[in-house]
């Protein structure tokens, strides 16, 4: 799958105000967003609905169960969403945290309610659909494995794989294993929750040999739910090596990191595409310069 090379993010919003300078970390992102750098005083939003989600995929003819566990808040017309580890938090958050402004949410103890609180506040005021710098891929209609698929092709598609290039994967679902490979890379999987892909390649737990061997670094949204994702966008920083994140966690997140550590993402908003066998959209982001991956190094 070819796709078009996005445009950088746009140095004046179309309100004539300036872009806010590109953050350094997450914590940067949360304390410019509280500032009303982004928009609107989180102050005067509230978080009118929580929803605490539970859910699991095994694919045909495998013995993987993928276990999710997802904290969504929705703000006015944005939704935010995390997933988390299985004991990272308790379901009754669902009932505590409707009516809390997004700024005490924004400075809440835990990681994942601050990361679906900032989610939800810039997916309302920088909604993909108003993004000039995303393209909009529509899922096919089809069952589970055939739109996951037609996702990890995509994905794997953002930056361009050379043959033999090693590209680290944190966070591993089977289907974008065997997109890396068809591509010619050697995958390099990383992950809490599995010992070895469909294939049989061992899967391993500390994501600090991936990042130092890796040409080309693949990571998962969650990697923000459990902290990881400033440590790995340092690493790439470092090294100068591309980062391509699939995001359903933090999905309006990342793409604020674009050309900043961030090669490439793919955007997918609440209602995720598990959840629908009609086309749902992923949006689409590459930095200028990033249809290469050695290139967007």
């Amino acid at each position: 799958m070819t796709l078009p090379a996005a445009t950088a993010i746009k140095p004046e919003l179309s309100n004539g105000h300036q872009a806010p300078i590109a953050p350094a970390d997450v914590a940067a992102l949360t304390e410019a967003v509280l500032r009303g750098d982004y928009g609107p005083n989180p102050d005067g939003l509230h978080a009118v609905g929580a929803f605490w989600v539970r859910q699991s995929t095994q694919f045909p003819g495998t013995d993987t169960k993928y276990r999710n566990y997802y904290l969504v808040l929705r703000v006015e017309s944005g939704f935010g969403g995390c997933c988390v580890e299985r004991d990272q938090l308790d379901s009754v958050i669902a009932e505590e945290l409707s009516g809390r402004s997004v700024a005490e949410l924004l400075r809440d103890a835990r990681t994942p309610v601050r990361v679906a609180a900032l989610d939800a506040y810039l997916s309302l005021v920088r909604p993909h659909r108003e993004a000039a710098e995303a393209q909009v891929l529509m899922l096919p209609h089809g069952t589970p494995l055939e739109r996951a698929r037609a996702r990890d092709e995509a994905i794997a598609g953002l930056l361009k794989i050379e043959p033999g290039m090693r590209v680290g994967l944190i966070g591993v679902v089977n289907p974008l294993v065997a997109a890396i490979q068809a591509q010619g890379g050697i995958c390099l999987p990383c992950d809490f929750n599995l010992q070895r892909t469909q294939d049989g390649t061992e899967v391993v737990r500390d994501m600090r040999p991936v990042l130092a061997q890796a040409d080309l670094v693949i990571a998962t949204g969650m990697t923000l739910s459990n902290g990881s994702f400033d440590q790995i966008l340092a690493s790439v920083r470092a090294r100068g090596i591309p980062l391509i994140v699939y995001a359903q966690t933090g999905s309006a997140i990342v793409p604020r990191f674009l050309g900043h550590g961030v090669a490439a993402v793919s955007a997918e908003p609440f209602p995720f595409s598990q959840f629908s066998a009609d086309p749902t959209p992923i949006h689409l982001y590459r930095a200028v310069g990033a249809g290469d991956a050695r290139a967007a190094a």
